[in-house]
């Protein structure tokens, strides 16, 4: 019986020894992720005017640079838009400007990363610039204090795509499309040809889409004399970039 007795007793003791070893691990294991989601707690704060005023142009385009790796990496920052919308009633600080085509695909904020009050954002078919397009970059530079204006074209571009086909908008009654057209068949006339001239030779529309967003940077830089001496004095860079939308890396063109 004392056998018995003292067999039942290591039992109890190693039942509990093991029972106390899984606890350990479970709390060793559990610990991180309670961290991380410490870590992760969503974004509060917005842009204020001693951080838009303190940042270079390069530094900024660093940071969109790394925004966009997170989007790329799926791994974009969690915000409390409710607070960030409450704080941003005081005033708006962005750092940059960036004109996209109006295409639906194409979600600027996330794409690099960015919440509320952190960017402007112009968008046109094709992004090309107008005389109310850089007037608003003028505003968001030289009155708002924002450091960099970025051209972004885009993969599969639809408004590039009927510029190279020679679309007809107009003989279907849509003049001011064929008007935005006309903006863009100068890329694709200055735009080395390999292949046929068309919207099925990927790369040759590709290389329109890059030639597209560099011309319009060029554009913006003659029809603004306050800008263009903003980047002179290296307050500002204005700078071109193409979407790829495929991969949702942004690469910038300088």
């Amino acid at each position: 019986m004392k056998k018995q007795l003292r067999v039942f007793a290591v039992a109890v003791v190693m039942i509990s020894l093991i029972s106390c070893n899984e606890t350990s691990e479970k709390v060793v294991k559990e610990t991180p992720v309670v961290i991380e989601t410490m870590e992760k707690a969503p974004v509060k704060s917005i842009m204020t005017a001693e951080e838009q005023a303190t940042m270079s142009p390069d530094e900024i385009i660093g940071r969109l640079k790394k925004g966009n790796e997170n989007f790329v990496n799926n791994n974009l920052t969690q915000r409390d838009h409710s607070a960030q919308r409450r704080k941003a009633t005081i005033g708006q600080y962005p750092k940059a400007i960036v004109l996209s085509c109006v295409d639906s695909r194409v979600p600027v904020e996330d794409v690099f990363d960015l919440g509320i009050g952190d960017i402007f954002v112009a968008r046109v078919a094709g992004n090309i610039e107008n005389k109310d397009i850089v007037g608003s970059m003028e505003f968001a530079t030289a009155v708002a204090g924002s450091k960099v204006v970025i051209v972004m074209g885009h993969t599969a571009c639809g408004a590039v795509k009927h510029a190279i086909d020679n679309t007809d908008a107009a003989s279907m009654g849509m003049n001011a499309l064929s008007d935005l057209l006309a903006e863009i068949k100068p890329s694709v006339i200055a735009t080395e040809v390999d292949g046929e001239v068309s919207s099925k030779n990927v790369a040759f529309t590709n290389k329109v889409i890059h030639t597209n967003a560099i011309k319009t940077v060029e554009d913006i830089r003659v029809q603004s004399p306050k800008m263009a001496a903003l980047e002179k004095n290296g307050q500002i860079k204005i700078v071109a970039a193409v979407y790829d939308m495929e991969t949702g890396k942004v690469s910038f063109q300088y």
